[in-house]
């Protein structure tokens, strides 16, 4: 027995003499150093990475990943989006219909999140975002295929985390339809109308502006007949909606008792905390639209801010002036003004065009909602056309107006230097006009279709108890009841 303890001590020992060794071996013998040409590639991919322009050469690259940054920035801009929707918008509809309607919008809106998510991985992410022709993709990323972690049409940002950033502005642009025909139009209706609405409106809309063969993308494609900018959604999300949502009002005809009967909101408490998720969530919408974590997104964050504060001021300022009194409410529809307006701009313009913008969010869209719709007398329930329709009509125009290459270098680039600071506001109104016309002519087609499928209204009966009860058999508050 001792001398097997002498034996192990003994190996013990060589062995921690021999380390010292085996160091001084390695440092005499270190590896072989990196190449120029490898350094040089990189620190390419370093600056690339950190500029957010193009990756190195993939032949030397070092980096086979999305950046670590500029992905978890969109994954966030992707969360803040979807709060947009639920529950902001939600809790924003819900508060300003009457008590019997509150759940049929969330209902409308928690639908059309799960139906618009399944018909953009079947088709719709490729029909806006695949190439194609000018006017819609092709199927190459039908049911996602090739949709995957690697890097795709942003540099350093996943693939599939891109289409699922993009999938959030689908989900919210048919929901802001929903304003306008709240208390009146059957949740099947709402459903089959949107989502057909989506394949011949939206997803043709969003590949023309952002689609790199778009025939209204001035930025990207250098052969777009129209050589307008939308930095997140002006003509593509809140012209679209706005314009479809006033057309499929006027079709649908006015809630029964509209102009006799109390219609004011029921809780504007649950608008004034949907206001703030929306204002949230925007920054998400605009400054998560550079696409990275970088200087365009702050210009856009920064353009956000002070639109959605001087919107919340001019409102209510006119309210003052014309009727004495500022409003909650009118708070709340100043601040949504100024984010709509702000929306196509956010990452074009400079801090002072943003306050500028933000005052003519609040008064254009104000006069819209007060004077306008009083004098035409359409049922535009919750303002849905005088607020994005109207807001994001101006915001389109003064886009091409105020666009600064200080804002964003990409409008120094070869395909739209020409027309910013000059004639970029008549291509803009091409594209405005172009949106006009598609999307009030595929609602009226579209509208008169679902009623002969499914009808668009409910019953008188249903009408008067409420589409709480009438389309889910629920009630949203049960005051009073043990």
């Amino acid at each position: 027995m001792l001398k097997r303890l002498l034996a192990i001590f003994a190996l013990i020992g060589l062995a921690l003499v021999a380390l010292p060794s085996v160091g001084r071996a390695e440092e005499a013998a270190p590896a072989a150093a990196a190449s120029p040409a490898d350094l040089e590639a990189r620190i390419a991919d370093l600056e690339a990475y950190v500029n957010n322009t193009g990756r190195a050469d993939n032949a030397t690259s070092k980096v086979f990943a999305p950046g670590p940054g500029h992905n978890t920035w969109l994954m966030v801009c992707s969360a803040l989006v979807l709060f947009m929707t639920l529950p902001g918008l939600a809790l924003f509809y819900g508060g300003l219909v009457r008590q019997k309607n509150v759940l049929s919008v969330m209902a409308q809106c928690l639908g059309l999140a799960g139906a618009v998510t399944l018909l953009w991985w079947a088709v719709g992410y490729s029909l806006a975002f695949a190439p194609g022709n000018p006017f819609v993709g092709g199927l190459d990323f039908a049911a996602f295929n090739g949709v995957d972690e690697k890097p795709g049409p942003l540099p350093w940002v996943s693939h599939n985390i891109f289409a699922i950033f993009q999938l959030m502005f689908a989900i919210i642009t048919p929901a802001l339809v929903v304003g306008a025909i709240a208390e009146r139009m059957k949740y099947s209706a709402v459903m089959l109308f949107s989502l057909c609405w989506m394949l011949v409106v939206y997803f043709p809309l969003a590949h023309m502006i952002w689609g790199g063969d778009g025939f209204m993308n001035g930025l990207g494609n250098a052969d777009a007949a129209i050589k307008a900018i939308d930095f997140a959604g002006g003509t593509v999300v809140h012209m679209s909606s706005g314009w479809s949502a006033l057309v499929l009002c006027l079709i649908l005809g006015k809630r029964k008792g509209f102009g006799q009967e109390n219609f004011a909101p029921h809780s504007v408490v649950l608008t004034m905390v949907g206001t703030g998720m929306l204002w949230v969530g925007w920054y998400g919408f605009n400054a998560g639209s550079a696409g990275a974590a970088d200087g365009v997104a702050s210009n856009a964050f920064v353009a956000t801010t002070f639109a959605a504060a001087i919107g919340g001021l001019s409102w209510p300022a006119m309210e003052w002036i014309t009727r004495g009194k500022p409003t909650v409410l009118g708070f709340c529809s100043g601040v949504v003004g100024g984010l709509v307006a702000i929306t196509p701009c956010a990452g074009f313009v400079t801090a002072t065009s943003s306050v500028i913008i933000g005052v003519l969010g609040g008064v254009v869209p104000f006069f819209a909602c007060t004077k306008l719709k009083n004098a035409l007398g359409y049922d535009d329930a919750l303002d849905t056309f005088g607020i994005h329709g109207v807001g994001g009509t101006l915001g389109a125009l003064l886009c091409g107006i105020f666009a600064d290459p200080a804002a964003n270098g990409a409008l120094n680039s070869d395909t739209i230097k020409d027309y910013v600071g000059g004639t970029l506001w008549l291509e803009q109104l091409k594209a405005m006009g172009f949106t006009i016309v598609l999307s009030v002519g595929a609602t009226a087609v579209l509208a008169y279709a679902v009623k002969a499928i499914v009808g668009l209204r409910p019953s008188i009966e249903d009408e008067e108890t409420g589409l709480d009860l009438s389309d889910h058999g629920e009630r949203g508050y049960h005051l009073g009841e043990a």
